[in-house]
């Protein structure tokens, strides 16, 4: 029953109030391979932050992070390590889990006397063969001459495109780093299968990466958010854990709890652990905004779907409708009292709930990934009760 009350005051907040503003997609332009739109599909993917100087340095340890993000192993990732493999990576190091992984999994390899040099400038042949590694390559793929087939194989897999070095101990600038994951989106998997279907994406008719389909297919939102509670109501992983985007901007999760005390509307990733949150702040683009108001009026031209949704709210008490006095066409929705009372009763059950488990000694830990694995389940048995026609 409260699953079914909470879904109706959603629904009953929408009528009453409305907040317009561009989603995560509405930034991405429908344009071919040029750099502009390779930035923004990487920022969408989560695989790194692409904000700051394009020029600058990136490290072996935030490389290792990045080949984390574009892989399977993402949705498990955090930022920090219970055991240390390197004796220059500390279990509590910012990179320490990512690091940790590549090592594991052989993306990447450490230098004589245990050390990773996570500090150092990520070259190009260290690059090349961590993304061959999630290509599906391996070291017998390169038997005989590993470090030039290698970099044949690189290639010859279009991994190269739009970064043009031919010496293999370039060190890579974030730019090169845009171009390489995005490169590695649209290769083909030693298997056959392109790269992109691991992330939940997909590579057009004309051979670039759909941004909107990935976004579609992980995205959530738009949910409303006017407290530090409500925000961690909302996301259900650690924003610690989190790539935080404010009106586009990435920014630390202080920021957000900041926005968040006056209005912010919040998209979220549970795959690629990214929030795109936007408030009113006018120093932001125009259609990185949040403009909130009370709907006055609603045009439409197909009342098929909403008229008899409309009827059964009415018999239910939740809203009134009247014809308009000075056009008969208009019909004017108002909320009653019932339905504004079930509608605050909706907006405390998340806290609630989360108190309660809380209480009864689920950690904080358990709660995130409760959180996550219902944002995933909802929507499913949502789908399944359509198509069952319940």
């Amino acid at each position: 029953m409260i699953r079914g009350r909470k879904s109706l005051a959603c629904l009953l907040s929408a009528v009453a109030v409305v907040s317009t503003v561009a989603s995560p997609l509405s930034v991405y332009a429908n344009t071919s391979s040029n750099f502009a739109y390779r930035r923004q599909v990487i920022a969408l993917s989560g695989i790194m932050p692409t904000t700051g100087g394009m020029s600058e340095k990136v490290t072996r340890a935030q490389f290792a992070q990045m080949l984390v993000r574009a892989s399977a192993y993402r949705s498990v990732l955090t930022k920090t390590s219970n055991v240390s493999v390197f004796a220059d990576v500390k279990s509590g190091d910012e990179y320490a889990a990512s690091i940790r992984l590549a090592a594991e999994q052989g993306w990447m390899t450490g230098y004589l006397g245990g050390k990773f040099k996570p500090s150092e400038p990520v070259r190009l042949n260290e690059a090349a063969k961590g993304v061959l590694a999630l290509l599906g390559y391996t070291a017998d793929d390169f038997a005989g001459d590993q470090f030039n087939k290698r970099m044949a194989q690189y290639a010859s897999s279009d991994l190269n495109e739009n970064i043009g070095y031919s010496d293999p101990q370039t060190e890579l600038t974030k730019a090169d780093c845009v171009n390489l994951f995005y490169n590695l989106l649209k290769a083909k998997q030693k298997s056959g299968g392109v790269y992109a279907t691991v992330l939940n994406a997909e590579v057009d008719a004309h051979g670039e990466v759909n941004a909107l389909k990935m976004a579609d297919n992980t995205t959530r939102g738009p949910k409303v958010a006017e407290s530090r509670t409500q925000v961690d109501n909302i996301i259900p992983f650690r924003l610690d854990d989190a790539t935080i985007f404010m009106n586009g901007r990435e920014v630390q999760k202080e920021a957000l709890y900041a926005a968040a005390a006056q209005y912010a509307v919040i998209y979220y990733s549970s795959q690629t652990k990214t929030v795109w949150a936007y408030n009113a702040d006018t120093d932001s683009d125009a259609d990185k905004r949040v403009a909130r108001g009370v709907v006055e009026a609603i045009y439409y031209q197909n009342t098929n779907t909403l008229t008899p949704l409309l009827k059964r709210l009415e018999a239910a008490g939740f809203v009134t409708r009247t014809r308009g006095t000075v056009d008969s066409r208009q019909v004017i929705l108002c909320l009653t009292p019932q339905a504004k009372a079930l509608r605050e009763e909706a907006e405390n059950i998340p806290s609630l709930f989360s108190c309660k488990l809380r209480d009864a000694g689920c950690a904080e830990g358990e709660l995130s990934a409760l959180r996550e694995q219902l944002d995933h389940l909802i929507p499913l048995l949502e789908t399944l009760t359509q198509t069952a026609g319940v």
